[in-house]
């Protein structure tokens, strides 16, 4: 008896002493986890909500470009987004939650966001600007989850419902949804603040990396792209379904797409123009694919996703093919066609004021269209293109004194169009084209506007001839990319040009981008990002970013308006931020744009512009040469281009 009361005495020790122990690996698992995550049983506010959106705005303004031009400082974020229109950022993501939940019949789960979270940080990249965004909501990944991933990934989820349903019914639900209480009340909410890449703002020269497909805008050519120092802004062109006046903005930080606002867009159109002015883009011109031109634009402005129409009152003719260059200022289009006459007119529009001016005509070159223009800083330089014939003249616009002086033709380059132009220093550099639509370059000139000289580039190593390719300037080189040397011949090369040594590297064909041409093209001050343009693939929806040189900061102007950030002080926010922005001047020079905003010149003309690929050859006749041109029902006696992908 007393045998087994000890035998029992000590079973039960046993089993207190295993108790205890799994008490204690509980305990230390708890504390772990505790360490590891922040459980939440929080609410946040509409105002709550308002205040941190204003606090990611704040480091968004503060890195977007602000042309050094502009003889005032970088206004405020109070100065281009009011408290009203912070507001409606809010209640438009929350209305899209709601969206969700009613027709989706799934709430968007702790699990949902949490994963939004880790693909941002493992995917962005500019994972410098990712920290600071983290970094303005206090590292709280309460607060990252609900603030920066909940819009993110409401507005890419909402957008794949509409498309899986064939009916964008996305306007209707966003309106229906009530947001039945402006707090949301969110508990027991689990999340682990991720780790963001170790990497620096710079990237691995010579090298190419994917931009993300997910909801990006349909494939299309004719297009326009701007960069705004934080997002690349594409819009218009001829997609798969025809002319479109849809568009997207590419968020490297983010990795993310999110369409364009389409309330108040301008009319659909291709080979228009678009500049970036530090707080709007401008489009402006361009066709419908049929007979039709436009003198219309508006201005779009990112931080609000809204458009304001651009004023007709003594507006420039309609017309496509024309350049546009930005000069801190005004924005001032030149040249192009209306499929009849070929214009030496152009306008200045001042967004101030939402008024035009005309240009002088008196010494300014033979009208012409398919040509390039760049922006010095003080003129507009013209060149080459064609009209009643094809050129290597140009000129140079001052627009303070409306004066033309014509370019020298000493030494200039041969006659061409469909070629590209970016500033680098104080030189205007041009390469490629074609000078008949069947024969192509692959040389060119480098133009100094204070000796009003030439002095050809080497043609030693250069690329490839082509034309309808792209170019952007890094501040130090020219990089060329794609193109076509007459369909169905497409390419996914490219070079850089050093114009101080006079030399080509060519660009690395690993993992680049599909061969193809009329795409676009922007720099953003440590790569170059191409995006869209048609292929013997049809057009695309795709991309890929360039890695040029690391950690270059300030590029001089291009074609494409595509300077690179600067950098400025991080907006932080504790529990409740406080409005405090923080305006700055920035020097980034003053970026200009062709008729497709890129660094490529307006994709070449046609007679008979379509929305479809087909191409049936249907020659006319016209003053000077001209490639095959593409098929339409209604011909137009206008210049062409070689057939389109």
């Amino acid at each position: 008896m007393k045998r087994r009361n000890n035998s029992s005495v000590e079973a039960h020790l046993l089993r207190g002493g295993f108790y205890l122990l799994l008490t204690l690996a509980g305990t230390l698992a708890f504390l772990r986890l505790e360490a590891r995550v922040n459980v939440s049983h929080r609410t946040l506010t509409f105002a709550e909500r308002v205040a941190y959106q204003r606090a990611i705005e704040e480091v968004y303004w503060s890195h977007r470009i602000w042309p050094k031009e502009n003889l005032t400082p970088k206004p405020s974020l109070d100065a281009v987004m009011s408290q009203a229109e912070l507001e409606k950022k809010v209640e438009d993501y929350l209305r899209t939650t709601q969206a969700l939940q009613d027709y989706r019949q799934r709430p968007i789960t702790a699990e949902d966001l949490q994963a939004e979270m880790d693909r941002m940080a493992e995917n962005t990249k500019q994972p410098e600007v990712l920290r600071e965004l983290f970094g303005a909501l206090g590292n709280d990944p309460f607060l990252i989850a609900e603030c920066l991933a909940r819009p993110v990934l409401s507005e890419r989820l909402v957008t794949s419902f509409a498309q899986e349903k064939r009916g964008d019914r996305l306007a209707s639900w966003k309106v229906d949804a009530n947001i039945r209480t402006r707090t949301m009340i969110l508990a027991n909410a689990t999340y682990t603040l991720p780790a963001i890449s170790d990497a620096t703002t710079g990237c691995i020269p010579d090298t190419w990396t994917d931009t993300s497909t997910p909801h990006a805008p349909p494939g299309r050519e004719g297009h326009t792209a701007v960069w705004t120092g934080s997002e690349m802004i594409v819009w218009g062109g001829d997609s798969r379904n025809g002319i479109v006046n849809t568009g997207g903005r590419y968020n490297p930080v983010t990795d993310s797409w999110i369409k364009t606002s389409n309330t108040n867009a301008p009319t659909a159109r291709e080979f228009h123009t678009a500049v970036w002015t530090g707080s709007e883009m401008i489009v402006w011109g361009g066709d419908d694919g049929s007979t039709n031109y436009f003198n219309t634009g508006g201005r779009y402005n990112p931080s609000t996703d809204t458009w304001t129409a651009t004023s007709t009152t003594n507006v420039p003719e309609a017309r496509d093919f024309h350049t546009a260059v930005w000069t801190g200022i005004e924005m001032i289009v030149w040249g192009g066609t209306d499929g009849l006459n070929f214009f030496n007119t152009g306008g200045r529009y001042n967004p101030s004021t939402d008024t035009w001016t005309a240009t002088s005509t008196t010494n300014a070159p033979a009208g012409r269209d398919a040509h390039t223009a760049v922006w010095t800083g003080s003129e507009m330089i013209v060149w080459a293109g064609g009209g009643s014939s094809v050129f290597n003249t140009g000129g140079r616009y001052n627009p303070s004194t409306d004066n033309w002086t014509a370019t020298s033709t000493t030494n200039a380059p041969d006659a061409r169009w469909f070629h590209t132009a970016v500033l680098s220093g104080s030189e205007m550099i041009v390469w490629g084209g074609t000078p008949d639509g069947f024969s192509f370059l692959n040389t060119g000139g480098k133009y100094n506007a204070d000796t009003d000289s030439w002095a050809a580039t080497t043609a030693n190593n250069a690329p490839a001839a082509r034309e309808r390719h792209t170019a952007v300037s890094t501040g130090s080189e020219m990089i060329v990319w794609g193109g076509d040397e007459g369909l169905p011949r497409v390419l996914n090369t490219g070079g850089r040009y050093d114009p101080g040594s006079d030399s080509w590297t060519a660009t690395s064909t690993i993992s680049a981008p599909e061969a193809r041409t009329l795409h676009t093209a922007v720099w953003t001050g440590s790569e170059m990002i191409i995006w869209g343009g048609g292929g013997v693939g049809g057009r695309f929806n795709t991309g890929g970013r360039y890695c040029a040189q690391s950690g270059t900061t300030t590029p001089t102007p291009t074609v494409t308006p595509t300077p690179s950030p600067t950098s400025t002080a991080t907006s932080t926010a504790s529990s409740t931020p406080t409005s405090t922005p923080t305006a700055t001047s920035t020097a980034s020079p003053t970026a200009t744009s062709t008729a497709t905003a890129t660094s490529t010149v307006s994709p070449t003309p046609t007679s008979t512009p379509t929305a479809t690929a087909t191409v049936s050859p249907t020659p006319t006749s016209t003053a000077r040469p001209s490639p095959t041109p593409r098929s339409a029902p209604t011909p137009r006696p206008r210049p062409t281009p070689p057939p389109r992908p």
